[in-house]
């Protein structure tokens, strides 16, 4: 079912709530956009609060001419105009992945986690500038390519998906893959899955039906702990 434009407002909120309580809280840095399906329009959180603070009414549209937005909002405009499968894009600085792209590794495919990026993550190195020109943000949905993620060498990452719940899975699994590889560097050699394992995993791990579930359990941690000050009541 379609969401309308305030519903979109407040999934992106919620959106940017959770992912604050997964690690990518940094100051007021880090933002999520969604593009409905079937439309070219574009809401995006504003500049100057934090993921933790974003309100339905901190969700502005992109085409509108007074909104504040982020300096990189080519990172999501570059990606919606070549990547027409995704409807959401995901930017910040969480701790574990934005130290892996200070660093030559590659990700492993050690755990569940690690599955959903079976195909691989992306890496842009030209790069660890803030990506506030067009050509910049063109570079980087280029290095994106098909996949569900890019790390911005010494900079963050970007996640694409088709949809909030599914970019904001992907960019909480993410992170918590690399966090689990860097804990299994320390405590001995690496086993990973064999790829073809990985991707016969995928199909069970990661379905369409299991994201409702996940979603509302996001929701009741986020109201649990107290951090849904402002947003909609349940």
């Amino acid at each position: 079912m379609a969401l309308t434009a305030q519903s979109m407002r407040e999934q992106i909120a919620w959106a940017c709530r959770i992912l604050a309580l997964e690690g990518y809280a940094d100051l007021t840095l880090g933002h999520v956009s969604a593009r409905p399906a079937g439309t070219e329009t574009v809401f995006i959180k504003r500049k100057g609060v934090a993921l933790d603070e974003v309100e339905p009414d901190d969700v502005v549209d992109l085409n509108d001419s007074t909104a504040d937005l982020h300096l990189e909002t080519v990172l999501h405009t570059e990606v919606y105009a070549q990547r027409p499968d995704v409807g959401a894009v995901v930017h910040g600085h969480p701790p574990y992945a934005t130290a892996f792209g200070a660093t030559s590794a590659r990700l492993e495919l050690l755990t569940h986690d690690a599955v959903l990026f079976a195909d691989g993550i992306s890496v842009f190195d030209e790069t660890a500038e803030l990506i506030t020109e067009r050509e910049q943000g063109r570079a980087v949905a280029e290095a994106l390519g098909t996949r569900r993620a890019v790390i911005l060498a010494n900079h963050g990452v970007v996640v694409a998906d088709k949809d909030v719940r599914w970019a904001v899975l992907s960019a909480i699994t993410l992170e918590r893959a690399i966090r689990l590889q860097a804990i299994a560097s320390t405590l001995g050699e690496l086993r990973p899955i064999p790829k073809e394992l990985a991707e016969r995993m995928f199909a069970d791990k990661y379905q369409e039906r299991f994201l409702d579930e996940y979603w509302a359990a996001w929701i009741r941690r986020t109201r649990r702990v107290g951090a849904d000050e402002g947003m909609p009541p349940a």
